[in-house]
This record gives structure tokens, C-alpha cells and sequence, in this order.
């Protein structure tokens, strides 16, 4: 049933419109005045037709500083949102510019403890596009961006914009030999004989612990005490045997050939036997590097190194690897991390000694749930990669899609560890995630209800639009909530210019074929 809507009045109308109440309590109607000589209140003429405003529209807000915005004053207003950072958007309910990425943060703004963060969203929402806005920023800023290990490929065009390093690694593109010290061997030459120590024992461990995180990927289980033991000793014979640089083939050999300071630690006591019992599931899994489903990557001499005296970066491309080799896809991007932090302590072991300058790096590592996922231990391999960032000089970024990847993982002990990424991370940054994601995010960073229903929002499929004859953008692409621990979240759009949306195109497959196709 329909009714006539009841005329607004605002104060004005009102006044002209009253009874007079006499002071007898009589009542008399006043004289109503000429239409056209009633004043409009703030919101216009109430009445019927007279066109009366029920909805005041908030202003727009603008956002300068006092040399800009000098002749507004006083009519300005102070915004909650940091302004020291890299410009990554535009704060939802404000307009104001959000500053924001971890290095700023931690150094000069000292909003969050760890100059790391981790980046959660479904796909095909924005992360990558948020961490290139963060890796153009900051190397504005003198900070040397590192993606180490590109998958799909996301970074190399920016990073190739911007006059960076570009490594492909991959079955005949390119190999990496994780017996290679890198630049430690180099800058170690050049240091005094205690800091030349520690650089050297540093790169022996580090050595030591991606081969053995190279057969925990290839077993599916991690490697033995004694076997750990085993490969620590013949890495030590090489040392001494090998005059150049070694690759896995030279320490197949040393195990096959057993000298006595191998044999000494097998306790085979003389016994040859015992001998190839200890060392032979070892000896079989080191074959399997070479000839197995790692393929030669690993067999060879390192292709190309990585080169930090490059303003614009460096980007190890794998996106060459086909998504099928998940053991590969994982060995490798572990190998690039541990090459890449050592190439930073080799850095910053010039700078302690005055022979170089400081230099603070930010570290992209992407798709963090394929290397995870593919065998037990190897979370405790990346958690001592992403452990000592603050002692390191280095931020960084941690991408994966939801908290679900960081806790699908079979052992309960490496699920509390994976968990653990996110709880030191100094900023978590939410995309469109599920109302599953919700009680786990949770845990890490509490998020009102309001904000649990704008992530999962942010989430919905996008519609059709019948007018263009296809889905409409996704509601949440570009959309974030930056939270720091329990502070309230900063929701903000990031904002792509035009230089930008030229190296932002993470569908080049499905644009090229659709161009050949029109």
C-alpha cells in the first residue's frame, strides 16, 4: 500500500509555520508569510516541493603540507594515517594518502617491532601489484630490492625497468650450484682474519644446510643426525681437496672414495662394509639431485651470480619451471633464499669493517606455501631464514594466499612454526580472504567485526557486465587492511600510474591471446 511521504520541515519552516499560543491559552494562527520571502534553512526549502536535502554529502579532503595547502588554513584537519613510507594508495573511508612498507616503519617511523610483513589474499586481488608498489618506493629510497624466485614471472619487468639483474634458472635455462660460497669467498679476502672466520664458517653452515634441504625435498622426510654429520665432514674434505669452486659431483665423489677423516665419523671402524651401509642411502639421495626430478639444475656451475653493486635490483626468474615440478619449484626457491641472504651478509661483513658502505635490502618471498608444503624440516629452514631480518639489515615481504597454507602442513610441530611467520611479522596486510580465514587471522592479529566483514567482502566474485559483455572488476582488487597488532586496521586502494600499469600485467598469457584472437 502506498502513502504520501510526510513533508520535511527544518527549523525555519517550522518557525513560520507555528501556532501562536496566546497568553490565555488561546489559540490564534498567525499570518503565514509570502513563500518567496521565507529564508531556506541549510538544507534547503522543506515542504512538498520545496525541495528540502535529507542527506548532507561529507566534503571532500584534501591532503598537503602547509606551504601546499597554506591559504586553506585554518579550515584543515589533522588524518590519522602515517605519512612516512613508500605512497601505496588512498585510505578508504578518508581519502588520505596511506604511507606505508616495513623498512619505513620499523627505522624511521618505529610504528611495528620487525621490519617484516606478511601479505595475505586470495588470487587475482593485488599482491603482487601491492609489493611492486613497495620494491619501486623503496628503491627510491637507496633500499636494494631482491626477488628471490619469481614464479609466474611477476617482478621481472619491473625490476628490468628499473636497470636490475635478471637471473633465469630452470631445466636449460640455468643452473645454481648450492656449493658455491657466492661473494663470500671474494669479500672474505678482503676482511681480517677474525671477521674472515666468521664469514667463512657462516657459508660452510649455510652450505651444509641447503644440501641437506635438498634431500628432505627429494625424500619427503628430513635427513638423518648422522647423515647431517656425514655431509659436514666430506664438505670439509672438499674444502681442502678442491682448490676452485666445488659443485655436488666432487662431493659424490668424496663420499665414494671415503678417506679416513669420513670414515672416522661413521664409525665403520676399518670395516668397509659398514662403511657403504652408513654413507649409501646419502650417496643414493646426492645421485638423485642430479639425474632425478631436480634434473641438472643443481649439477653445474652457477649460471650467472647475483650482483649487488645494481642500483635497480635483482629478480631470479623460475618461471620457466613448469608448475608439475613442484619438488623442483620448491628446491630452487629455497637454493635462490639461501644464495640471496648470503650475498647480503657478504655485504654488510664489508660495511662492519669500514670497507664499503651500510646497506639495507628488502627481500620479496613469494608463493612461500610451495615451499612448505614440500617435505617435513623445511619449515625450520625458512624460519631461520626469516628469523634474523632485524640483525641482517633487511626487510621483508612474505606472500602467500590465506593463514590455511601456512597450517596445512602434516607435522603439528611445523604447523606452530609456520604459524609463528606471521606472529613476528611486524605488519600483516589483508586482502579479500574468506569467512573461513577469519578465526585464523585472528589468532595472529585481532580484527574487529567490522573489518572481518570488509576482508571477506572484499572476497565476492566480481559480477557481470552486460554493457562491456564480461565480469565487472573483482570488488577487492587493490583493496588492504594494513594491521599492526592490535591497533585498528587502515583500509586504502592502491592507485596504479600510468608508468606503472605498463610492468603490472600478471596475465600476459591470457592478453596476448586474446589480442591475436580479436
Amino acid at each position: 500500500m502506498n502513502r504520501p511521504l510526510e513533508p520535511f520541515f527544518d527549523a525555519a519552516d517550522a518557525e513560520a509555520s507555528a501556532l501562536d499560543v496566546g497568553a490565555k491559552g488561546k489559540q490564534k494562527k498567525t499570518k503565514e508569510p509570502d513563500k518567496a520571502a521565507r529564508m531556506p534553512g541549510y538544507r534547503g526549502f522543506g515542504g512538498r516541493g520545496g525541495g528540502r536535502v535529507s542527506y548532507v554529502e561529507t566534503p571532500p579532503e584534501v591532503r598537503g603540507t602547509t606551504v601546499q595547502l597554506c591559504g586553506l588554513w585554518p579550515f584543515g584537519a589533522g588524518s590519522g594515517t602515517p605519512m612516512v613510507g613508500v605512497p601505496l594508495g588512498r585510505e578508504l573511508t578518508s581519502g588520505a594518502t596511506l604511507c606505508c612498507d616495513p623498512i619505513s616503519w620499523f627505522q624511521r617511523a618505529n610504528l611495528i617491532h620487525n621490519p617484516s610483513v606478511l601479505v595475505l589474499g586470495k588470487p587475482g586481488l593485488g599482491k603482487s601489484t601491492l609489493i611492486r608498489r613497495m620494491v619501486v618506493g623503496m628503491a627510491g629510497y637507496g633500499v636494494f630490492p631482491m626477488v628471490l624466485g619469481d614464479l609466474k614471472p611477476d617482478y621481472v619487468d619491473l625490476i628490468q625497468a628499473m636497470g636490475g639483474q635478471i637471473i633465469k634458472l630452470g631445466r636449460g635455462l640455468g643452473s645454481l650450484n648450492v656449493l658455491d660460497p657466492g661473494a663470500t669467498a671474494s669479500v672474505a679476502a678482503r676482511l681480517p682474519e677474525q671477521a674472515r672466520a666468521k664469514l667463512v664458517a657462516d657459508a660452510h653452515g649455510r652450505r651444509l644446510n641447503m644440501v641437506a634441504a635438498l634431500i628432505t625435498i627429494l625424500r619427503s622426510a628430513p635427513v638423518a643426525d648422522t647423515e647431517r654429520t656425514i655431509l659436514n665432514a666430506a664438505l670439509r674434505v672438499l674444502d681442502e681437496r678442491h682448490p676452485g669452486v666445488p659443485v655436488l659431483p666432487d662431493l659424490i665423489r668424496v663420499i665414494d672414495e671415503g678417506p679416513y677423516r669420513l670414515r672416522s665419523v661413521t664409525l665403520s671402524r676399518g670395516d668397509e662394509k659398514r662403511y657403504r651401509k652408513a654413507v649409501d642411502p646419502l650417496h643414493a639421495s646426492l645421485l638423485g639431485l642430479l639425474d632425478g626430478p631436480m634434473g641438472d639444475t643443481f649439477a653445474h656451475p652457477t649460471t650467472t651470480a647475483i650482483q649487488l653493486d645494481n642500483p635497480g635490483g635483482v629478480c631470479i626468474d623460475i618461471s620457466g619451471i613448469d608448475d608439475a615440478d613442484a619438488e623442483l619449484q620448491a628446491a630452487v626457491l629455497l637454493a635462490c633464499w639461501s644464495d640471496g641472504f648470503g650475498a647480503v651478509e657478504a655485504a654488510h661483513a664489508l660495511a662492519d669493517e669500514g670497507l664499503a658502505p651500510q646497506r639495507h635490502f628488502f627481500v620479496v618471498l613469494d608463493e612461500l606455501w610451495r615451499v612448505l608444503r614440500s617435505g617435513r624440516g623445511l619449515v625450520d629452514r625458512v624460519d631461520a631464514l626469516t628469523r634474523l631480518n632485524r640483525q641482517r639489515g633487511l626487510g621483508q615481504a612474505m606472500v602467500t594466499h590465506t593463514m590455511a597454507d601456512l597450517l596445512a602442513l602434516a607435522d603439528h610441530a611445523d604447523q606452530l612454526k609456520a604459524k609463528g611467520f606471521a606472529e613476528r611479522a611486524g605488519m600483516v596486510i589483508c586482502g579479500g580472504l574468506p569467512q573461513s580465514e577469519m578465526p585464523m587471522v585472528n589468532e595472529v592479529v585481532r580484527l574487529s567485526s567490522t573489518e572481518q566483514k570488509m576482508i571477506v567482502d572484499w572476497s565476492s566474485p566480481p559480477s557481470w557486465d552486460p554493457s562491456l559483455n564480461q565480469d565487472s572488476e573483482p570488488p577487492g582488487r587493490g583493496k588492504f587492511l594494513v594491521k599492526v597488532g592490535g591497533r585498528p586496521g587502515i583500509p586504502f586502494k592502491v592507485e596504479l600510474t600510468s608508468t606503472e600499469a605498463n610492468v603490472n600485467d600478471t596475465n600476459k598469457r591470457w592478453t596476448n591471446s586474446t589480442t591475436r584472437t580479436a
